[in-house]
């Protein structure tokens, strides 16, 4: 018999590389994890580890074994999601995820709507980023996981996860009051090719990469000059006459900033797309089932009305 949790911890060590990463987010030691892959590797009779200098890699059987371990994990979570129906509801843990500016449109609005509607649930929010969301879906530290298409991260197709859309928003120019765009009805984001930028370091939040990506798709590539990541910060130093910032327009801006949202007419626009991410098979439990409809309840509510205000 081969003990499952055995091929849970080889799948995390595959997403996260090595055995150091892999026991920080399994909440083992390296020796623990090292350990567990041993025990596998004696009950399956093949070598799953191999050394790489001072490192270790995983071998080709081990590679071979994580497409059924991929499958039996699916499995798995549907059969949990089928025994749910047989099972006690009440006081099972929902845990939620998101970005920071996700938080405030859909996750926090979400669990307030199950606290009223599904008080059978314990509701649980953290602030993750993209980046970091995946791993801890597999890790199951998390059900639910709002996230944004990734670059670099797992795609689509990914047999470990399940990602389907919930809210696409299109982005808005931020301008100052006194700069000539402000008060237009609309705007191309090439006229903003000579202004300076605010924007997020690189590798910091998603919102540097869709940036980047629409400007060069206008033809431009901005001059950052000032580097922030929080969007009432990003709107402060705007106010201030310092520089544009590209934001989401469900976003909310402090309404005393003398700033102005201006929208793009030139297809491209720039959008930002969010995800629902689970454990793929996980989505017919019916905590998770009830966390994914407070969330498609809440994005409907937040874009019942998208006009952009100044």
């Amino acid at each position: 018999m081969i003990d499952l949790r055995r091929l849970h911890v080889l799948r995390v060590v595959d997403q996260l590389g090595t055995l150091t990463a892999a026991a920080h987010s399994l909440h083992l030691t390296p020796s623990a994890v090292s350990q567990q892959l041993r025990q596998l590797a004696r009950e399956l009779d093949v070598p799953l580890l191999e050394p790489d200098g001072r490192r270790v890699r995983l071998t080709p059987a081990a590679h071979a074994l994580l497409r059924h371990a991929d499958d039996l994990a699916v499995r798995w979570e549907q059969a949990r999601g089928e025994l749910q129906t047989y099972a006690e509801q009440a006081g099972r843990l929902l845990r939620l995820c998101g970005f920071p500016s996700s938080l405030d449109m859909v996750v926090a609005p979400a669990a307030a709507h199950l606290r009223h509607h599904a008080p059978q649930l314990r509701v649980r929010v953290a602030e993750v980023e993209t980046a970091d969301a995946f791993e801890r879906l597999l890790a199951a530290d998390v059900d639910i996981a709002v996230v944004v298409p990734n670059m670099g991260g797992p795609g689509v197709n990914d047999p470990r996860f399940e990602q389907q859309p919930l809210l696409d928003e299109p982005q808005d120019l931020l301008v100052p009051l006194g700069h000539p765009l402000a008060g237009r009805p609309d705007a191309a984001l090439e006229e903003a090719a000579h202004d300076p930028w605010v924007l997020a370091a690189p590798g910091t939040c998603d919102q540097h990469e869709l940036a980047m990506v629409a400007c060069a798709a206008a033809g431009f590539s901005p001059d950052v000059v000032h580097v922030v990541k929080e969007w009432s910060a990003v709107a402060s130093v705007v106010a201030h006459g310092l520089g544009v910032a590209l934001v989401p327009r469900l976003v909310r801006i402090p309404t005393e900033l003398p700033v102005a949202r201006v929208p793009l007419r030139d297809a491209p626009t720039p959008r930002r797309r969010l995800l629902t991410c689970t454990r793929r098979g996980s989505r017919q439990q019916r905590h998770i089932a009830l966390g994914l409809e407070a969330l498609d309840a809440a994005a409907r509510a937040a874009t019942a009305s998208t006009a952009p205000a100044a």
